[in-house]
């Protein structure tokens, strides 16, 4: 576990504080991306943190708690569909990126940002290809992002019934396919990923 750690203590002091960033839900069929920023005490190892797509619902919900306990600054912000629409989901995924930047109390001075995109962020970054299996930060960012988005789909499984969003939670299984072609598409379905299904 140590490992996530290496990559952050190299940074030189100039770079710091540095925080965090990755998203969740670009790949889904229907609801907001969310993103989520997160600068981590410097020194610290929060135990059992990990990539958030390692980890099972439970550990995720555990340590989404650890890290906003812990965090020196943390932000967790959304993109909409209608902003997905617009900029398409890559451009969004950015756009929630910075508001989650913008929502951390301490300004950090650089952005370690998961993968390898060309697009740019409002504060200085670096690119970190897995940096969610590299970063502590990076990792901690995702885990928030990640329980984020699965609560807000909750809420819109309750708000639209018969879609399963409880369960796949927007994502595009079988089962989702099959609601689509009985109800058609809800208010928060994405229309530019539901062509392929025309």
């Amino acid at each position: 576990m140590d490992e996530l750690y290496t990559y952050e203590r190299s940074l030189a002091g100039e770079c710091r504080p540095f925080c965090g960033v990755d998203e969740a839900g670009r790949g889904p069929l229907a609801g907001p991306v969310c993103a989520a920023a997160v600068i981590l005490p410097e020194g610290l190892i929060l135990p059992g943190i990990n990539d958030s797509k390692k980890l099972t619902e439970k550990k995720r919900e555990a340590l989404f708690d650890l890290i906003c306990e812990n965090a020196v600054a943390y932000g967790i912000a959304f993109a909409t569909v209608e902003e997905i629409e617009e900029f398409n989901i890559k451009n969004a995924a950015y756009l929630a990126m910075d508001r989650a930047i913008a929502l951390l109390r301490v300004k950090p001075a650089l952005a370690l940002v998961d993968g390898n995109d060309k697009n740019t962020l409002s504060v200085p970054s670096i690119k970190v290809i897995k940096g969610d299996a590299l970063c502590a930060s990076i990792a901690a960012a995702s885990i928030l992002a990640k329980v984020t988005r699965d609560r807000c789909m909750l809420e819109l499984a309750r708000e639209y019934p018969g879609y399963g969003f409880e369960k796949h939670k927007g994502y595009g299984t079988a089962a989702h396919y099959a609601a689509l072609r009985q109800l058609g598409p809800s208010p928060v379905h994405r229309p530019t990923f539901l062509r392929k299904m025309h």
